[in-house]
């Protein structure tokens, strides 16, 4: 008995945070453990990416179509540039350029800056994703292959969060071993009278790990689930990974992904949003005329995983970033800073 007094002492000591040391080797640890899980599930080839791009090649990803991304102008060429938002776009490029063979792909360390974000406990102006690739054949194109490939994914996360939860032991984050699939449609006859954002915090809660298919296109009530800019991802089959972080007490999106537009959805999505100016831009034309392979990829928040495996409340705790006053003053409380 005496013996095991001290370790008890430990677990109560370290059960409600890790401290700032602490904390820096647990991010490493979590990132490199689950990048190799992802590589292992989706067989990706790590490639460095840009930080910005040209606007008129349509590279960058336009997200809502809302946010504007900063820019700068390069002398030497003579040229504008874009932090991109995301690399939604120029994956698909680099996928033809690497030549990668069917059902491989391919992810990369992506850094950007959103210069609009409400910045909150988990959002930030700086922004840190695994944004991957891979090729698909069209007969791919189905709600079916997109369930096995956020299964596989979620079976990446679940797997770090054991290896996390065997090196750190005073963690109790228990995911399921099963994800729920539900239709953006589904959800809202579900809950008619909820917004989008409570309808989320509704089903996660119930069902702890959900994939909600078909964000971008109008529901039954004439709004969408939420806004998806229309020339990456196919609206009828993409979706959001959500899951119940009990430290937050809510919902939390770990990842926006999707099967990638083909020639007739771009076409049709571009017209549906009024965005038909896009149409003319090399990105664009290089789908419609089929010289881009048939593709399914998205993002992994970086962040958001470390929150979510490392049970904390604030995105400040994993991320440098920067804060506004009222933000550091919150952190201070918590220990974090």
């Amino acid at each position: 008995m005496p013996e095991a007094f001290p370790s008890f002492l430990f677990v109560l000591k370290y059960e409600s945070l890790l401290d700032v040391y602490e904390t820096q080797i647990a991010i490493k640890y979590v990132k490199d453990t689950f990048q190799k899980e992802l590589v292992k599930q989706l067989d990706l080839l790590r490639v460095t990416a840009p930080m910005f791009v040209v606007p008129k090649t349509g590279l960058n990803d336009n997200l809502s179509g809302k946010e504007n991304a900063v820019s700068f102008h390069v002398p030497s060429i003579d040229e504008n540039v874009e932090i991109v938002h995301s690399l939604a776009k120029w994956k698909r490029m680099a996928l033809a350029k690497y030549n990668l063979r069917m059902h491989s792909g391919l992810y990369t360390d992506m850094k950007a800056i959103r210069k609009d974000e409400e910045v909150d406990e988990v959002h930030s102006l700086y922004v840190e994703q695994w944004d991957w690739e891979k090729v698909i054949y069209k007969s791919d194109r189905t709600v079916d292959y997109l369930k096995a490939t956020v299964r596989s994914i979620y079976k990446a996360i679940r797997q770090t969060s054991i290896f996390i939860k065997q090196k750190y032991r005073f963690l109790s984050l228990d995911l399921p071993k099963t994800i729920f699939f539900i239709t953006s449609q589904e959800l809202e006859d579900m809950y008619p009278d909820k917004t989008p954002k409570e309808r989320e915090d509704l089903i996660t809660k119930d069902k702890k790990a959900v994939f909600i298919i078909g964000i971008g296109g109008k529901l039954k009530s004439g709004l969408p689930h939420d806004l998806r800019s229309p020339d990456y991802d196919d609206w009828s089959l993409d979706g959001d990974l959500l899951i119940y972080d009990k430290t937050l007490d809510r919902a939390v999106e770990l990842s926006s992904m999707g099967i990638r537009v083909d020639e007739d959805s771009l076409f049709e999505q571009l017209h549906k949003s009024g965005t038909m100016d896009r149409v003319t831009l090399p990105y664009h034309q290089k789908i419609l005329k089929g010289e881009l392979p048939y593709t399914i990829g998205g993002g992994i928040g970086q962040s958001r995983i470390l929150m979510l495996l490392l049970e904390k409340s604030h995105i400040a705790e994993v991320q440098a970033s920067s804060w506004e006053e009222k933000t550091l003053e919150k952190v201070k409380t918590m220990k974090v800073l």
